[in-house]
């Protein structure tokens, strides 16, 4: 009787490994399923098609498409007399990360606002955050305010900015409640990782009120700003010819995720 028994024992484990065997597979927990829609939501989308002008906003004497390329140009026929801005019409983005990849003539002197505003009674001008660009590498990758505080950050450093009222406290191009309270490297040292009249990767990092700029995959300056007079949470997007001398610059590839 007991090896009947065991024989029995035998074949009904036999027979429940088959039913498992044979049924249908296990569908994904809902918190899992969430997690991979969540992920692909906040993937980067571009915002700049590579055949012309539909989605942004500026002066086209200035401003077209070429080669695929979003492309800023002065010439001795148009110099400018206030800087001009090409404005992304797609919304006011605060908490995002932006790619791009940008190559300017030796002359030029260009830059990415965000969290920004229209400035009024100028045609085209901005107001806000800027990641700084130029031919010279002079302040590629620093942190400035256009039309505000200006300088907030100068290349390699790490800065805590304090409140304040704008008049007054700018001096030498620079705002005076700023403290730096790190290093990411010597200007010189970052510099020598950009790259002279050639495509250079952009990229920003704006969470909160965190601001950090990154040129081919280098952090170059990481602002925190704790003016609570004069920061923004969001704002306009957009890319700028500077006035000066005859120059070029081009961006493409241009993405973001919010």
């Amino acid at each position: 009787m007991k090896i009947f028994g065991c024989a029995v024992t035998i074949v009904l484990a036999s027979l429940n490994m088959l039913n498992a065997s044979c049924s249908s597979p296990e569908e994904k927990p809902a918190e899992e399923t969430t997690a991979e829609v969540k992920k692909d939501s906040s993937a980067f989308v571009s915002i700049f098609n590579g055949k012309n002008l539909d989605g942004w906003k500026g002066d086209t004497v200035y401003w077209r498409v070429e080669n695929g390329n979003l492309v800023g140009e002065i010439t001795p026929a148009t110099l400018l007399k206030t800087n001009s801005f090409i404005v992304w019409q797609g919304g006011e983005p605060g908490d995002f990360e932006l790619k791009l990849e940008v190559k300017i003539s030796k002359d030029g002197n260009s830059g990415i606002n965000y969290r920004s505003e229209i400035f009024p009674d100028v045609p085209n001008a901005l107001k806000g955050y800027q990641a700084d660009i130029d031919g010279k590498i002079s302040y590629t990758g620093q942190n400035y305010e256009e039309r505000g505080r200006t300088t907030l950050a100068y290349r390699g450093e790490i800065v805590t900015v304090d409140s304040g009222q704008i008049a007054g406290n700018v001096k030498n191009n620079a705002w005076q409640l700023r403290k730096v309270t790190g290093s990411l490297g010597s200007s010189d040292s970052l510099k020598a990782l950009i790259k002279y009249e050639d495509w250079n990767k952009v990229h920003l990092i704006v969470k909160g009120n965190r601001l950090q700029h990154y040129v081919n995959d280098i952090l170059m300056s990481d602002v925190t700003d704790e003016d609570t007079i004069n920061r923004k949470f969001k704002g306009l997007l957009g890319v700028q010819v500077h006035v000066g001398p005859p120059m070029k610059v081009e961006y493409r590839n241009i993405e973001i995720r919010q």
